[in-house]
């Protein structure tokens, strides 16, 4: 089974921290793919399915609490490891993650030691 990690963010900057943290794992032979919208983000869950999804809150087209609603309500992918990340710490905003079924959410700035070691647990159960 391919090892795979999705990214989604529309702020490039961010993308590339959030790969730049998990590049550990690029080097153990994990796929690593990012997307700039929410939309995007779905088709390529529903197209290749990954372990792991790091989904920004806020993204056009669809936000990241959307695109965790639709994957693990409406096409029950209980499977996909959803973080939701985001700028947004509020505890309505953490409910709200609970809610549409986030596995873990996550302020920004993150820690990105703290993102390596939750993901490599992903990828490698």
């Amino acid at each position: 089974m391919e090892r795979l990690i999705l990214i989604a963010d529309d702020e490039p900057h961010i993308r590339l921290l959030i790969e730049q943290s998990l590049e550990d794992l690029a080097d153990e032979g994990v796929t690593i793919l990012t997307v700039a919208d929410g939309q995007a983000a779905l088709d390529t869950i529903k197209e290749r399915r990954p372990q792991l999804v790091v989904l920004d809150a806020m993204m056009p087209r669809l936000n990241g609490f959307e695109v965790c609603q639709q994957v693990k309500r409406e096409l029950a992918m209980d499977d996909v490891y959803v973080i939701i990340l985001t700028a947004k710490g509020q505890e309505y905003d953490r409910q709200h993650g609970a809610e549409v079924g986030a596995s873990l959410y996550m302020t920004k700035p993150f820690d990105p030691d703290e993102l390596l070691q939750r993901a490599r647990e992903v990828v490698d159960r």
